[in-house]
């Protein structure tokens, strides 16, 4: 396809990008307003008893148990996804979502019901970590394998921008619910946002069924179906070619922690600084403002000069940023501080997230995609992201309240980043921005 030529979306290409759209934007909002509570609220409800720093790093913990089940839920429902279809994967993810979020909001503070509180709060953490494990995977293969050839990084990256709005969603809801009294807040307030999720569950739910597969896994599974191809485990395909499945985890470190250095564990810092959790709040709302409109343009650039460079630019921008980031935290002036978290978050962060979840769809076949996706996309959130805040909060005090630790810690995640970008191939795409070459059909 000559890439000056635009073929309008048709109606099942639109339903599809929305579709996987709303899906992304649930993952994101719960996660985000996991992260923010667990910056802001749930040391003081849930870990009361306990000193305020181990009550922060409790929480923390809580927030990094949820990922551990995210690569099982990858697995199971990658397997799903590729066997069965990526609808009826996309489907069940969204439903789990909603249920989980949505009884977060409704556990008892520790001060009533004691030890139960935080045991609860741990337990649906990880059944919400079991369904976001396979969301990105189905939703990413649906959108990309929808999309025209020399325009995957475009429409991928709207999965991202959903992510900007939930970023708004979860921020927005907890910026004015924080505006009353602060006893509301802490008692009712924070929990609307959680109880929420299920009214973005059924939306997602009425999108989602519309839902067709693609022309190239239906091809496939009818290719099985009359013998042309042998049926075999997606996950077994996927070590048939390890490289792809190790460097798809090493590649998407960096990005997993973009968010959750800059964004989440920096919030608790800046509070720790003496700044109001509201600013944080509208700040956040300010940089997934600017991800909804910034991730398209990050994918479509990758579209024109490569995936692969764009990934590299946004590793060695998030490692020369993250120090600025943290110096203008450090000023309390409310105007520097979103300014910090535009310059670490959106710049080099958004970057990367734009362009991971098209690059890792491009690595794997269409037998194992789904599988492959979530592999690399949720086995580096659960070693990147879901330890960030954990991590960073012990750097911290480690150093007696200094920031390098931090800093050199992502600078040693981006350079992994980077070098594995470097040496990974694509099974559709060259990663460059030409136009895909489906290497799959001529293995079959």
């Amino acid at each position: 396809m000559n890439r000056g030529t635009r073929v309008p979306l048709s109606r099942a290409q639109k339903r599809t990008i929305a579709g996987g759209s709303i899906g992304t934007l649930m993952e994101y909002f719960d996660y985000y307003l996991y992260g923010l509570a667990s910056a802001t609220v749930f040391p003081a409800v849930f870990f009361s008893q306990e000193d305020p720093f181990v009550a922060q790093l409790s929480s923390f913990a809580t927030f990094a148990v949820g990922f551990i089940l995210r690569p099982v839920g990858g697995l199971v429902f990658g397997h799903i996804g590729d066997r069965l279809g990526r609808k009826v994967t996309l489907l069940v993810t969204v439903i789990g979502m909603g249920i989980t979020t949505a009884a977060i909001g409704l556990i008892p503070p520790d001060a009533m019901i004691g030890l139960a509180a935080p045991l609860l709060l741990l337990f649906l953490r990880m059944l919400q970590g079991l369904f976001v494990g396979g969301e990105m995977g189905g939703a990413a293969t649906m959108v990309v394998e929808h999309a025209p050839a020399g325009r995957r990084g475009l429409y991928g990256a709207f999965l991202i921008s959903g992510a900007g709005i939930a970023n708004v969603a979860s921020a927005g809801m907890m910026a004015g619910l924080g505006l009353g009294p602060d006893s509301f807040f802490m008692t009712w307030g924070w929990r609307i946002p959680f109880v929420f999720a299920l009214v973005l569950a059924i939306i997602a739910i009425l999108l989602r069924r519309q839902l067709e597969e693609s022309e190239e896994f239906t091809r496939h599974t009818q290719a099985i179906a009359i013998g042309q191809v042998k049926r075999s485990a997606p996950l077994v395909e996927v070590l048939r070619h390890p490289k792809n499945a190790v460097l798809g985890i090493l590649i998407g470190l960096p990005q997993s922690i973009a968010g959750y250095v800059v964004l989440t564990f920096g919030l608790s810092f800046m509070v720790s600084e003496g700044t109001a959790a509201q600013v944080g709040f509208i700040g956040t709302m300010i940089v997934g403002a600017l991800q909804i409109v910034v991730a398209p343009s990050y994918g479509a650039l990758s579209d024109r000069i490569g995936r692969r460079t764009v990934y590299i630019a946004g590793c060695i921008g998030f490692a020369a940023l993250v120090w600025p980031t943290f110096l203008l935290y450090g000023t309390g002036n409310e105007w520097l501080i979103w300014l910090g978290m535009i310059v670490g978050f959106v710049i080099p962060g958004v970057a990367m997230q734009g362009t991971l979840q098209t690059m890792l769809t491009e690595m794997f076949d269409v037998e194992q995609r789904t599988t492959g996706v979530n592999i690399g996309y949720q086995l580096s959130n659960t070693l990147g992201g879901g330890l960030a805040p954990l991590i960073a909060t012990a750097l911290v005090g480690w150093a007696q309240g200094e920031i390098w630790p931090v800093v050199v810690y992502v600078v040693v995640i981006c350079a992994v980043g980077a070098v594995a970008t470097a040496a990974a191939t694509f099974r559709i795409g060259t990663g460059t921005g030409e136009p895909a070459r489906e290497l799959h059909a001529e293995r079959a």
